[in-house]
Order: structure tokens, then C-alpha cells, then sequence
């Protein structure tokens, strides 16, 4: 059909992209520092692009061109706006759901030594805040590790350093849809706690499992000893 439609004169393009960016209809690409019009069914006629030029160098014309397509259009907005959603969660967003690549350093190791096979601490089961029995016999004059699931990879000696001698309870706060300190009240209440380490991560989101362990023990009418331990992205322990 004929109809009309944009014309990019490309020796008067500078490649600045302001007409790209007008474009709310996704019709024009910047390829090689040239402005194009690569989807002539996405370029509805009206000119959006026209006044943002700096150089002059868009005009109408009247030719034989594909038919506008506002289903097409809509659909590849929607594919913009995802893409821009997935950027944000891996670039930004939450610290806590940002992705990272971390540099750990090989430990040395002696040829002549035998490797040491490495045992597990936990003395509980199940672990997970949520599955967890109010009542359980190795609560009895337990120290309780309650322990954002995350740290358990984040910090190698896990096991040795917090779950030896402890009753490990893990959650993310993130991720399950419950509130802790209501169940950690109960535990806290209903068994001889002996103390209690809150073990999460930096990121912010992890807050939210150490606000309810600290809930529980003020709910609980105990006085308990307690303390919380931060470990960071890395693997280290901050202050």
C-alpha cells in the first residue's frame, strides 16, 4: 500500500539516537552509527521522531510500505518492558537477588598430606523454620543456631564454627512466605533455649529473619543471651 512514512537520509545522520529514542513505536534501530528504519510496520506516520532530529535528517515521504501494525507493536513493547524488568533484577534491584561473580582463592594444599574428610554437625532434623516441631527432645538445654540458608554456602567452615554443638533451625525470609517469630516464639517459650546465634547474610533482605528471631526472644518473656553474626557475600565474617 501506499502510505506515508519516514525517510532517514543517511549522510546527514550523526548517529546521536534521539530519533531511536522518540520512536515510542520501536520502528528505528542505530546500526552501525546510522540511524535506520528497520520495521517499516512499526512507523505509524505521525512523526515523533521528526523535531528530535538535530540535523534535519528525517522527513515524511509517500511510498509503497507494509500496512502499520499496532498488534505488533504492542507485543514488542511488552517484550521492551520484560527485558528492562530482567536488567534491573540482575543490575540493580535488590541487593540481596543481584547477580555476582566472586574471585575465591584456591586454598594451598600439602602434597604429602591426606585430605581431611570433613563431618557434619547437624544434630537435628528437619531443618527448615518452617517444618520444625515446637516441641522436640534435642531442644532440651539446646543452643540454638538460627541460620539464614544462604550462610551455610557462603561460609566454608560452616559446620565446624556455628553448627557444632548447636541445634540448627535455617530460613529465608526472602523466599517463604510466613512470619518466623511466630513458631520461633513458640520454640523459644516451650523449650530450655540456652542461647541463640542469628547467622545471615549482609544483604538487606536477609534483615527480615533477624528482626524475627530478635521478636521472638522479646515475645518469648525469656531472657535468653543471644547474639548475631553477619557473613558476607565473599565468605567473611564482618563486624
Amino acid at each position: 500500500m501506499i502510505r506515508k512514512i519516514i525517510h532517514i537520509d543517511e549522510e546527514k545522520c550523526n548517529g546521536c539516537g534521539l530519533c531511536a529514542t522518540a520512536c515510542h513505536e520501536g520502528a528505528i534501530d542505530i546500526i552501525n552509527g546510522k540511524a535506520k528504519l528497520v520495521r517499516e510496520n512499526f512507523c505509524d506516520g505521525f512523526g515523533d521522531c521528526l523535531p528530535g532530529c538535530p540535523t534535519g535528517a528525517i522527513t515524511f515521504e509517500e511510498r509503497e510500505a507494509p500496512a502499520y501494525d499496532e498488534a505488533a507493536v504492542q507485543e514488542n513493547k511488552k517484550k521492551k518492558e520484560l527485558q528492562e524488568k530482567m536488567k534491573h533484577l540482575h543490575e540493580g534491584g535488590c541487593p540481596g537477588s543481584r547477580m555476582r561473580m566472586l574471585e575465591q582463592p584456591e586454598a594451598a594444599e600439602s602434597v604429602s598430606s591426606a585430605p581431611v574428610q570433613p563431618v557434619s554437625r547437624l544434630r537435628n532434623w528437619p531443618v527448615q523454620i518452617k517444618l520444625a516441631p515446637i516441641h522436640a527432645p534435642y531442644f532440651a538445654g539446646a543452643k540454638l543456631l538460627i541460620a539464614a540458608d544462604c550462610t551455610a554456602y557462603a561460609y566454608a567452615n560452616f559446620h565446624q564454627e556455628f553448627m557444632r554443638g548447636k541445634v540448627t533451625l535455617i530460613g529465608c525470609p526472602k523466599l517463604d512466605a510466613v512470619d518466623y517469630s511466630e513458631k520461633l516464639t513458640e520454640i523459644l517459650r516451650s523449650n530450655d533455649i540456652q542461647s541463640v546465634t542469628i547467622l545471615r547474610m549482609e544483604v538487606p533482605c536477609c534483615g527480615g529473619l533477624e528482626m524475627a528471631a530478635k521478636k521472638a526472644l522479646q515475645t518469648s518473656g525469656k531472657f535468653i543471651p543471644w547474639q548475631v553474626v553477619t557473613i558476607s557475600i565473599d565468605g567473611k565474617i564482618l563486624d
